[in-house]
């Protein structure tokens, strides 16, 4: 078994597009009108084309503004992204007009950031200690 698809909830699918991206860097997959306005809408790292999906999942669940708002509330990032190079990623992002709410920080056995995604969501990024 292994993981082929993941979910962040997001207020506007266009504008979750345009910030996963333009600024993240990620590519569009799939693009599949669903009902209405909704759609399956993933994503996927260019490094790995083939791999894990993020779908961009619409809000429209009863549950998900309140779980949404309680997590950034606390400051509790929804999901984690690894990088290569915390500091240079934080530099690029930063530049773009992306949002942190915590600067690189050392964590034990990462480093670790956190962002705001626009889409009403609070996004870690990592770097592995000891490694590039």
């Amino acid at each position: 078994m292994k993981i082929y698809v993941t979910s962040v909830f997001v207020d506007d699918q266009n504008k979750a597009l345009d910030f996963y991206t333009t600024r993240l860097g990620f590519i569009k997959k799939t693009d599949i009108p669903v009902d209405g306005e909704n759609r399956w809408l993933t994503v996927v790292s260019p490094d790995a084309p083939d791999g894990v999906e993020l779908l961009l999942e619409p809000s429209g669940h009863p549950a998900t503004t309140p779980f949404k708002k309680a997590l950034v509330a606390d400051g509790i990032p929804l999901t984690s992204f690894q990088v290569d190079d915390i500091d240079a990623e934080y530099a690029r992002l930063t530049g773009l007009g992306v949002v942190f709410t915590l600067p690189p920080t050392d964590a034990g056995p990462v480093k670790m950031a956190v962002f705001d995604d626009t889409c009403g969501n609070l996004i870690q990024i990592v770097e592995m200690a000891g490694q590039p």
